[in-house]
């Protein structure tokens, strides 16, 4: 069984992820408006992944008999100054998911919350990947600086993105 501190703590990362994936749905809107499809593309399947790993903590709390308890979900940006803009955003995002994910660790080890800190490795391993998808992205798009080209032959790329198995 879960603290009170940690079910509320929890139910908070439920909604930030759930955040997130209206960040990305957003991005994803922005990129369409754009005529970039392949980056909206790339961004619909990162909602879908936001939204996934919400539901990880959904499952998880319900089987420590935890309360899930769902809040408003605040509206996200919808505009950018460039696909740079929008990646560099993603970015700075993804790196405070990874702050609140830390934090909640340090909860779990005050707590001596051993099963939950277990089930959170797994999103300490994957926030290492988002960062880093991210960072990649974002080297590449500097790269290709205001080259129409480039960014044509980066959409593609992106473009081919597939939603994560299991």
């Amino acid at each position: 069984m879960i603290s009170k501190a940690m079910e509320k703590a929890i139910n908070e990362q439920i909604n930030y992820e759930l955040y997130s994936a209206y960040i990305y749905a957003s991005m994803s809107a922005y990129f369409e408006d754009k005529n970039l499809p392949g980056c909206a593309g790339w961004m619909r399947v990162q909602a879908q992944e936001e939204v996934g790993h919400a539901m990880k903590f959904f499952a998880y709390m319900t089987q420590a008999g935890a309360r899930v308890a769902l809040d408003s979900i605040d509206k996200p940006p919808a505009t950018w100054a460039s696909p740079l803009a929008v990646f560099e955003s993603a970015l700075g995002h993804e790196q405070k998911v990874t702050k609140r994910i830390y934090k909640l660790v340090e909860l779990a080890r005050k707590e001596s919350d051993y099963a939950t800190e277990a089930m959170l490795q797994w999103f300490v391993t994957e926030q290492v990947e988002e960062e880093s998808t991210a960072i990649d992205i974002i080297h590449k798009l500097k790269m290709i600086g205001d080259s129409p080209q480039g960014l044509f032959m980066m959409d593609a790329q992106l473009g081919g993105r597939q939603p994560a198995q299991g």
